[in-house]
């Protein structure tokens, strides 16, 4: 970032005063001994990591002293939004930051992506959260952790995978650019949002997002977030030429179904409403938004909050259900559903046949009960947390006389803890989350942690018999 910041002529000191920072905390930590990674020191290196980065992520923002980012809390909230991969905003003036600054945004979700993509095969697989205990079963393989020989091996193919993705779409990017098609598009623009696509992350150098493209760059965008989405050891077999593990794969064709069903009810809404003339811009639109919002990516087209009530609510559902597992995506993703819906429709056969015995299979294998149980309790607890933030904002915001409807608060409140990005009301798609207290933006930046590493992490740390034992 500091060669970027020299190019532009910007600020050199927000990235290098904290870079010498993190290179001497870097070179204090080498000189501790490093054992076997435990299940214990799993958990804490799974919650404490993100925290530290958000920090780190955090001192540019302040260094540079650029608009609201310039007060700590508002950085924070920036930093965490970006390695959380979430592309909620506090900024109010896009104008008001250099391209570095919006470069370092991006860069931060990029690694942020990256990060939670190698935590989710090498660390969360082995201790069984984010729905990682089902990957083996849905990509057909014995333990995602043995792509490779060896872990390290494993997390570098993927970053390979993620690398390659990233590449190609700058190329595309440049591509419409060369053709005419895209024509404010440059390495800049096709970098910044090549970062922040393959992520699933959302963060734009453009107030208006991806709507300040062309259709072109639009519809390019979309199959970019999606894949980002995809369960990336599936991608990994797909490259190797076995196109079967996707094909057999139920929760694709579940994400893939709840992506295509979502976006063409939103666009029946759309015609009906007559919010756009012509059948390209509603299917263009639908589409976006809804691959945009399911897979957590954040990216807008259009200001979809001035959208009907109905719309608004189909992209509202599509907030709970997120991507596959085993991606850089965040909610509480496509897999749990699928063994919700799986579990639920044994049990109303069950109640019909008592003697009955049927197991819940995905992608013919059999789950356990024991997970089936995790998932519910997951799926529970996502629902409580959002149901709880809810109030939550509504209470704060209006001890601060801030103006907040309660179908605005729901969307801040699981935009924020899902990770999603743009909401409605204040914080919409062009919106900024600077609106709000400052209590309620400290309770967002925690929400988002905890969402990120998926709640289990958290609240391990937080049980006496974990610093016990």
């Amino acid at each position: 970032m500091v060669l970027v910041a020299v190019w532009y002529g910007e600020q050199v000191e927000p990235f290098a005063i904290p870079a010498a920072v993190t290179f001497a905390a870097g070179l204090g930590l080498e000189r501790f001994d490093r054992g076997d990674l435990g299940l214990r020191e799993a958990y804490l290196m799974v919650a404490v990591t993100w925290l530290a980065i958000a920090f780190v992520g955090a001192l540019p923002f302040v260094i540079a002293g650029e608009g609201a980012l310039a007060q700590p809390i508002n950085a924070m909230f920036e930093a965490t939004s970006g390695i959380t991969t979430t592309g909620a905003t506090v900024i109010e003036s896009f104008d008001a930051h250099g391209r570095t600054i919006h470069l370092w945004r991006a860069t931060l979700q990029w690694l942020g992506g990256l990060g939670i993509l190698v935590l989710a095969v090498a660390v969360l697989s082995q201790i069984s959260v984010g729905g990682a205990q089902l990957m083996e079963t849905e990509t057909q393989t014995e333990n995602v952790t043995k792509l490779t020989p060896r872990i390290e091996e494993t997390a570098r193919l993927l970053g390979a995978i993620y690398l390659g993705l990233t590449a190609l779409m700058v190329v595309t990017l440049l591509g419409l650019r060369a053709v005419g098609l895209a024509p404010n598009v440059g390495i800049y623009e096709a970098v910044a949002h090549a970062f922040t696509a393959i992520s699933t992350a959302g963060f734009s150098p453009e107030p208006l997002s991806i709507g300040a493209y062309s259709p072109a760059v639009q519809w390019a965008t979309i199959p970019f977030m999606f894949v980002g989405a995809t369960n990336f050891v599936l991608l990994y077999f797909l490259l190797k030429g076995d196109f079967g593990r996707l094909r057999d794969s139920e929760e694709f064709r579940f994400y893939l179904g709840v992506v295509l069903g979502l976006s063409a009810l939103t666009a029946g809404f759309l015609i009906t409403d007559q919010q756009f003339q012509g059948i390209e811009p509603v299917a263009r639109h639908a589409l976006f938004q809804v691959v945009s919002i399911v897979t957590t990516t954040g990216y807008a087209t259009v200001d979809f909050d001035l959208w009907s009530p109905a719309a608004k609510h189909m992209l509202f559902l599509g907030m709970f259900v997120g991507g596959m597992a085993g991606s850089t995506t965040c909610s509480i993703k496509a897999l749990r559903w699928l063994v919700v819906v799986k579990s639920f429709r044994r049990d109303l056969f069950t109640e019909v046949h008592p003697d009955a015995i049927r197991p819940v299979r995905v992608s013919g294998r059999v789950v356990d009960e024991e997970t089936i149980r995790d998932i519910y309790g997951y799926v529970l607890l996502s629902l409580i947390i959002f149901a709880v933030f809810t109030v939550f904002i509504i209470t704060d915001t209006t001890r601060s006389a801030t103006v907040v409807g309660e179908f605005d608060a729901m969307g801040a409140a699981a935009s924020t803890f899902l990770n999603i990005g743009p909401a409605f009301g204040a914080a919409g798609p062009y919106g900024t989350y600077n609106v709000f207290p400052e209590t309620t933006k400290v309770a967002m930046i925690v929400l988002m942690w905890v969402g990120r590493i998926e709640i289990i992490p958290v609240l391990v740390l937080l049980t006496p018999a974990y610093w016990r034992s």
